[in-house]
């Protein structure tokens, strides 16, 4: 098993996505640059100048990093946590190859009068180069430049899909991408190999499953969208999922309540004992047997506008498609990997807590077993979760859909915020260097 920690380069920056199209392209790997003599010849140009002028770390990144004023927009791109508050609902259809909600949108056509901002695939080697996470994930500037026309064509998917212009990208977009989606895009490569090599010629290889642990609102499930986009324009059919997606049902979350009166962190969905463990087990177990052509499933989605935002599991009618042979399941949550901590230790933070520790006993072999490669992504103030979480029940409701009041949003997340601050569960859950 294996995995990395990081910490978000973009969580300390504020993005704007008003009215912002998510949209498909289809265009041919050897499409994406006009001339391949030309980067062919660049890759030999920065391989023999790398050690000659190693490039710094990117005081802009550092920057970045500091500022944490400055909170990211909380991300969701469906109701079940795998959607955005940004996507307008009018224009978004499922699609079956995913799992995840795309919606299309006109190729940016719109010609900027400044100078653009990057000049050369020098200067985005040395950009790359600079990232946190190159080490991190295994890479190096003499890898960097042999596959730059790798980063040059998912940079530029991506900016397709977040509809940017590519030559006009601001040091935060730039960041986003090639010092965080790209290289964890790499990386989810890498561990799928690894995966794959493990099986003899002819044996049937389930899909590698990719734990996703972060706080709420960190930006997760936008990376895992973004990732499962990747997948599938390199030809690999992936699934996503959310840990909201195993949500009791409306009426599962009113028995909780009843059978545990008073205590405000079981009173609404989000902790350990409002998941449904025994589908969360059947749906995965599924996927890992999604090994061949011709076999699909549909992945459970979750309606978190329901019954005025207190949520229920959306009607199967709606659930996304996903066919064989499936390469990556990709699953995010903010416990997975949590733990059970001694009775005291919990008691000592909020009573309350004592029964959500209880029944994490359950979610190792409910989660957690499924998962062999994690990604554990950490943020520099822990505070900001809360806050987060309130501005997505905002947006919810300002989009017409009904969502938590602010009330409700304090009872359900705020002790959480606490957990995080104290790391208690989260310093067990699981944290891994990459190389052990």
């Amino acid at each position: 098993m294996a995995a990395f920690t990081a910490l978000t380069p973009c969580q300390a920056t504020t993005l704007h996505y008003n009215n912002i199209k998510i949209c498909r392209y289809h265009i041919p790997y050897q499409n994406v640059c006009n001339n391949n003599k030309t980067i062919h010849k660049t890759k030999s140009s920065l391989l023999s100048n790398h050690h000659s002028h190693r490039p710094k770390p990117s005081p802009a990144f550092f920057s970045l990093s500091t500022q944490s004023k400055y909170n990211m927009p909380p991300t969701h791109f469906s109701n079940s946590g795998s959607g955005s508050s940004w996507l307008q609902d009018h224009s978004m259809h499922h699609d079956a190859s995913s799992g995840f909600e795309l919606r299309e949108g006109p190729i940016y056509s719109v010609f900027p009068t400044k100078p653009a901002q990057v000049s050369s695939v020098q200067d985005l080697y040395e950009f790359i180069c600079s990232g946190p996470l190159v080490d991190k994930v295994g890479l190096t500037p003499e890898r960097v430049a042999e596959s730059i026309d790798k980063w040059l064509f998912y940079g530029s998917k991506l900016c397709r899909l977040f509809q940017l212009n590519e030559l006009y990208l601001t040091i935060p977009q730039k960041a986003r991408f090639y010092h965080y989606y790209i290289p964890v895009f790499i990386w989810c490569e890498d561990q799928i190999s690894q995966h794959t090599s493990k099986f003899k010629d002819g044996e049937e290889i389930p899909p590698l499953v990719i734990g996703f642990s972060a706080p709420q609102g960190c930006g997760k499930t936008t990376l895992v969208f973004a990732l499962d986009y990747l997948f599938r324009i390199t030809g690999r059919k992936s699934a996503t999922l959310s840990i909201d997606d195993f949500y009791l049902t409306a009426e599962g979350q009113a028995k909780l309540r009843e059978e545990n009166p008073g205590n405000a962190l079981l009173e609404l969905r989000g902790n350990a004992g409002s998941h449904d463990l025994p589908f969360s087990v059947e749906t995965l177990t599924a996927l890992s047997k999604l090994t061949k052509e011709g076999m699909k499933m549909k992945l459970p989605r979750y309606d978190k506008s329901a019954y005025s935002g207190r949520g229920d599991r959306a009607d199967p009618s709606t659930w996304p498609e996903v066919q064989g042979p499936l390469t990556v399941v990709l699953y995010e949550g903010w416990m997975l990997g949590f733990k059970p901590l001694p009775t005291e230790v919990v008691k000592a933070v909020d009573p309350q807590l004592e029964i959500v520790n209880k029944n994490l006993e359950a979610y190792y072999d409910a989660w957690d077993k499924f998962i062999k490669a994690w990604i554990v992504i950490q943020i520099q103030d822990p505070s900001c979760v809360y806050q987060w979480r309130l501005q997505a029940e905002i947006a919810m409701r300002e989009a017409g859909k009904p969502g938590m009041s602010d009330e409700e949003v304090h009872l359900t997340y705020l002790l959480c915020n606490i957990l995080h601050l104290t790391k208690c569960l989260y310093s067990v859950s699981l944290f891994f260097s990459l190389d052990s």
